[in-house]
């Protein structure tokens, strides 16, 4: 399993969104090493980051990927008079400071999308697992479309929108939707299908390539992984690697239920977007919508559900105690946007303070979320 981590880089004292990313990447080898196999990037905006795992395949492992390319990472955006901040979308008051791409595929973006993506500075927490190949990923992303909501739900982290209060716990998720498809993966018989549908959705002139798509839940076009592209950035290392070990324990359970012959059911589409969109207006607050029953339950009582789901495929990784201690975590702390809504009182300087901190993990072991 992988992890790639996006960021937002902002101005430490107004909360205003800072396009540095460059310089940043200039310096961060001055901060300290990576991982064998872990990079950093820039990202469509020059306000964000992206830090990618190498592959891991174990807990400990992947959280010493991710703290310290999280540290990095934050030492040098202080070098530079900024702070990273582990948020979905920006915290600070006013219109983003955003800088075009002038070149390459981020330009294609730009000049595809128009003002859907002009001041677009969503940050997410994609999660890679490793499959055998390309027509099993698209078996395990059909099998693991039920569980795409709650995982969201969970790793709820965008409340604000340029200081504005949205009411919703992932904001990021609504600005996704204002892109040509996405939201939960259609129901595709294999890669052929797959592959056919995106060529006529890049023919269409709805994606600038093949590799381009906004589905939740993918085939990756780069590894032989499935890679789940649902959870808001993370608050902190724990909430990564939570949104990791539950996205592994889904593959292994639906590779399981592939291997005895049991094939997912296609989801309603307009029950599977009312399922997405519930999470990201509630998070964990309200009841949420199963979309293989198709009716609201509460959100815990799903979160319940998807334990009692994968509980044998997390026995068998090894990661049971530690996914069952994690998720305590978070119901008795809240998830990252209940967590911002606390602070966001205190003012932009304290607030952007307060998620520095938590973005960067002071030592080693298990990162508190409150």
């Amino acid at each position: 399993m992988g992890v790639e981590e996006e960021f937002l880089l902002v101005h430490p004292r107004t909360g205003h969104t800072s396009p540095c990313a460059e310089p940043v990447l200039a310096r961060y080898h001055h901060h300290g090493t990576l991982p064998d196999g872990a990079q950093v990037h820039r990202e469509l905006r020059l306000t964000q980051l992206e830090a990618a795992s190498g592959v891991c395949t174990t807990a400990g492992e992947l959280r010493d990927h991710l703290a310290a390319a999280r540290r990095v990472l934050a030492a040098a955006a202080a070098a530079e008079d900024c702070a990273l901040l582990a948020t979905g979308t920006p915290i600070g008051p006013g219109t983003a400071t955003t800088l075009a791409a002038s070149t390459g595929r981020y330009a294609e973006i730009d000049a595809a999308y128009g003002a859907v993506v002009a001041d677009y500075e969503a940050c997410g927490c994609h999660v890679h697992v490793g499959v055998e190949d390309r027509d099993t990923a698209v078996a395990v992303v059909n099998h693991v479309g039920r569980w795409l909501p709650t995982l969201l739900a969970l790793s709820a982290n965008s409340p604000f929108d340029h200081g504005r209060d949205t009411g919703y716990h992932s904001w990021r998720t609504v600005l996704q939707s204002r892109f040509p498809g996405g939201g939960l993966t259609p129901h595709f018989r294999g890669y052929d299908e797959f592959r056919r549908t995106v060529g006529t959705l890049v023919e269409c002139g709805t994606l600038v390539d093949p590799n381009q798509t906004f589905w939740l839940a993918r085939p990756s076009g780069r590894f032989p992984t499935v890679e789940f592209r649902v959870a808001d950035t993370a608050l902190t290392v724990d909430h990564a690697v939570l949104q990791a070990l539950l996205s592994r324990a889904l593959v292994s359970r639906a590779l399981e239920d592939l291997s005895r012959g049991h094939e997912a059911a296609p989801l309603s589409p307009q029950v599977a977007a009312a399922a997405l969109w519930t999470a990201s207006r509630h998070g964990l607050t309200d009841r949420l919508v199963d979309p293989v029953e198709e009716t609201r339950r509460p959100a815990w009582s799903l979160v319940e559900a998807l334990l009692a789901q994968v509980r044998t495929a997390l026995e068998a990784n090894g990661d049971l105690a530690e996914v069952q201690d994690l998720v305590a975590a978070v119901r008795a702390d809240g998830t990252g946007s209940a967590h911002q809504r606390a602070v966001a009182g205190r003012g932009i300087p304290a607030a952007v303070r307060w998620l520095t901190a938590r973005t960067v993990p002071a030592g080693h072991g298990t990162q508190l979320t409150g």
